[in-house]
C-alpha cells in the first residue's frame, strides 16, 4: 500500500482534488479551482522569480480592476497586484534575511537615492494625515509597485536579455489590447465619443490608455531600427508601432498626443547635441515672454471655441479651449482646489492618496464646471505635480521633481557618453517612454495604477543598470568621433 501511494500519489491527489473540487462546485463554492494556480505563483516565487515578473510586466496591460467589474468596490488589479505584493513580501523576507538581495550600487545610484527619500517623506506625512487609512493603502500601493518593478527588475535585468523581454512583454500584451480597442471602435465609426469607453475593461478610460501607448511608442520605433535584431522581429516592432500609433490617435487623448511631441522635441535636443545651458536660456527666455504676455495669451485662449470633436484638427485645436471645453475647465477646477488644499496645509500636505476624498470643499464656485461634483468622488488632481503638493506638501513636490531630475539627468549623460548601439537605443527608448509620461503628468496623474507604474518603474530601472554598466568606461561617442577624424 505505501508502495503503491509512493508510485501513484500524483495520479491520487488529482483524483482527491476533482472529486472534492466537483463536491465543491455542486454547493455553489468555486475558490478550489484557484489551487492550480497558487502552487503555480507558489512554485514561480521560489523557482522562477524572473518569469514571474515577466509575466506580470505582459500581463499588465490585460489586467482588469476588480471594482470595474462591480464586486464588492476592491480597487486592486487582477492577476497582476496580488502577483506583486507576493513578490513584494518575498524581497522584503530576503532583503530582511540575507540583505543582498539587490547589488549595492543600485542602493547608491541618485536615482534609488531620489526614490527611497520620496518614500521615507511619503512614509512619514502618512502620520498626520487626514485620513490615515487610506494613506497606508496608497504607500503601500507604491512599495509593491517599486520593489517589483524597480528593485526586482534591476535584479533580473544583470541579464541583459531580460531588458529586451521586459520592453517586448509589456508591448505584447499592450498590442492586444489596442488590436482588441480597435476592433470595438470600429463598429462605431471611430467616433469620439465612443473612444472614452471602448477600452473597457482593460482601461478606465481614454486618457489612462492613450498614456500607456505612448510609453512604447519610442520602444517601438528603436526596435523596428535595431540591427542586432532578426528581420521578423524588426517586422514585429513595426507592426506594434503601427499599430499602437493608430491606438494612440483614434484614443482622442490630447494629453498622450502632447507627451509624445514633447518627447519628439527632447529627442531632437539631443540627437543635435544641444547643450543644458543653451535649452535653459531658451526655456528662461521663452517663460518669461509667455509670463510678460499671459493676459493676451489668456484672452487668445478664452476665445478658443474649439471643443473635443471626431475631427482630429479640431480635437487638438480644443487642447486651448479654456472657455467651453468642459475637460480642460474641470482640469483647473482640480488645480486650483489641490493649490488651495496646499495653502492651507504646506508641509506635509492632508496625505497621500487623500486628494479625491479632501478637494470638494475647496472648490471655488467661479471654477466649478458642468461634470463638477459636490463630493468630488470621480477623480484626483489631473497633475502628477500637483497631487503630491497637496497631499505632502511643498516637500512632496520638490521630491517629485527630484526623481524625474536624477532620471533625466542620468539618462541624457549616459546617451550622450555611449556610441550607437543597442544599450543607447535602449536607454533612449527607455528615457521617451518616461519623458511622454513626465509630459503627460502635467496634465494628469495615473501613478496608482499598475499600468503606469509597471513602464515607470522598470524605465527607470532600465536606466539604472545601463548607467552602473557604463560608468568605469569612458565617453564612448567621443572615441568614436576622434577615431573618425584621425582616420581621415
Amino acid at each position: 500500500m505505501v508502495r503503491a501511494l509512493k508510485t501513484y500519489w500524483i495520479p491520487a491527489v488529482c483524483v482527491v482534488f476533482t472529486v472534492l473540487n466537483a463536491l465543491l462546485i455542486a454547493h455553489d463554492l468555486f475558490w478550489l479551482n484557484l489551487l492550480p494556480a497558487a502552487l503555480l505563483v507558489a512554485w514561480a516565487l521560489v523557482a522562477a522569480t524572473d518569469k514571474l515578473l515577466l509575466f506580470i510586466v505582459f500581463a499588465t496591460p490585460l489586467s482588469v480592476n476588480l471594482e470595474q467589474l462591480d464586486l464588492g468596490g476592491i480597487g486592486i488589479a487582477v492577476p497582476t497586484e496580488p502577483l506583486m505584493v507576493a513578490l513584494m513580501l518575498l524581497f522584503l523576507l530576503k532583503l530582511a534575511l540575507e540583505g543582498r538581495v539587490v547589488d549595492p550600487q543600485i542602493w547608491r545610484h541618485p536615482v534609488t537615492v531620489a526614490i527611497l527619500l520620496q518614500l521615507a517623506w511619503m512614509a512619514i506625512c502618512t502620520l498626520p494625515s487626514s485620513m490615515p487609512m487610506v494613506s497606508v493603502k496608497y504607500l503601500t500601493a507604491r512599495l509593491w509597485f517599486v520593489c517589483t518593478m524597480y528593485f526586482l527588475a534591476a535584479r533580473i535585468f544583470s541579464d541583459p536579455r531580460n531588458i529586451h523581454r521586459f520592453f517586448w512583454c509589456f508591448t505584447a500584451g499592450l498590442s492586444l489590447v489596442v488590436a482588441y480597442t480597435l476592433v470595438q471602435h470600429a463598429r462605431y465609426g471611430f467616433a469620439e465619443d465612443p473612444a472614452h469607453w471602448v477600452m473597457s475593461p482593460f482601461f478606465k478610460d481614454h486618457t489612462s490608455y492613450g498614456a500607456i501607448i505612448a510609453f512604447l511608442i519610442p520602444f517601438t520605433i528603436m526596435a523596428a531600427g535595431l540591427g542586432s535584431y532578426s528581420r521578423t522581429r524588426r517586422s514585429l516592432a513595426l507592426m506594434a508601432f503601427l499599430l499602437l500609433l493608430t491606438g494612440l490617435v483614434f484614443s482622442y487623448t490630447r494629453a498622450a498626443w502632447l507627451g509624445v511631441a514633447g518627447a519628439a522635441a527632447v529627442f531632437a535636443i539631443m540627437r543635435l547635441r544641444i547643450p543644458a545651458w543653451a535649452v535653459g536660456i531658451a526655456a528662461t527666455v521663452a517663460g518669461g515672454l509667455v509670463w510678460a504676455n499671459m493676459e493676451q495669451i489668456t484672452i487668445a485662449m478664452g476665445r478658443n471655441q474649439a471643443e473635443s470633436h471626431d475631427d482630429l484638427a479640431q480635437h487638438v485645436s480644443s487642447i486651448s479651449n479654456i472657455r467651453s471645453d468642459a475637460s480642460n475647465l474641470e482640469r483647473i477646477n482640480r488645480w486650483n482646489s489641490a493649490l488651495r488644499m496646499f495653502e492651507e496645509k504646506p508641509v506635509t500636505g492632508w496625505g497621500p492618496g487623500t486628494y479625491m476624498f479632501q478637494y470638494a470643499p475647496f472648490q471655488a464656485a467661479r471654477d466649478r464646471t458642468i461634470i463638477s461634483t459636490n463630493f468630488g468622488l470621480v477623480g484626483n488632481a489631473h497633475s502628477e505635480f500637483l497631487g503630491p503638493l497637496a497631499e505632502q506638501g511643498l516637500p512632496g513636490l520638490l521630491l517629485v521633481l527630484l526623481v524625474v531630475g536624477t532620471i533625466s539627468w542620468t539618462a541624457v549623460r549616459l546617451w550622450s557618453k555611449l556610441a550607437d548601439g543597442e544599450d543607447r537605443r535602449l536607454v533612449g527608448a527607455a528615457f521617451l517612454g518616461l519623458v511622454s509620461y513626465f509630459v503627460h503628468g502635467l496634465l494628469n496623474n495615473y501613478l496608482d495604477l499598475d499600468k503606469a507604474s509597471v513602464p515607470f518603474w522598470g524605465f527607470a530601472a532600465v536606466i539604472v543598470v545601463l548607467d552602473l554598466k557604463h560608468r568605469m568606461q569612458p565617453d564612448q561617442r567621443n572615441l568614436q568621433v576622434s577615431k573618425a577624424r584621425s582616420s581621415k
